[in-house]
């Protein structure tokens, strides 16, 4: 009965370690932030600057938590988005990132965001601390 029991006791932590890869969930993760910033014209300044730290990429993704979205809203803003960022995220393992834009204006102490994501559309941030973040962020020179 010894070696019995050990071959069932094997074959079902193997069962058990197959299962649990199975059941293992992939998180969406954010790897990095094209940005592309607009002068004060409305011209692009020509240089995209890329956000790759896992820092920053988290700093910004908690400002973006706090996003009231409308979707299926067609805005018509007064004038160019101060910036463009392209937001690279992994949603399933081994597979190529889907790629959201995300058009921005920073107006005070609000930002109003209009995403081509299906389930996002038109979205205003209004936390000012949170703005004040993105803003930063996204504008800063390096």
């Amino acid at each position: 009965m010894g070696i019995a029991m050990r071959k069932l006791s094997i074959g079902l932590l193997v069962l058990l370690i197959f299962i649990a890869g199975c059941n293992s969930s992939f998180e969406p993760e954010l790897t990095r932030i094209d940005v592309q910033k607009n002068l004060e014209d409305g011209e692009k300044d020509g240089e995209e600057r890329i956000i790759a730290a896992k820092e920053k990429l988290q700093t910004i993704e908690k400002a973006f938590d706090k996003i009231k979205w409308s979707p299926n809203t067609e805005p018509e803003m007064a004038r160019k988005e101060d910036v463009i960022a392209i937001f690279f995220i992994q949603e399933e393992k081994n597979m190529p990132e889907s790629l959201y834009e995300y058009r921005i204006w920073f107006e005070g102490e609000t930002a109003t965001i209009i995403s081509n994501k299906e389930n996002e559309g038109y979205g205003r941030l209004t936390d000012e601390a949170k703005v004040r973040i993105l803003e930063s962020e996204l504008l800063q020179e390096e």
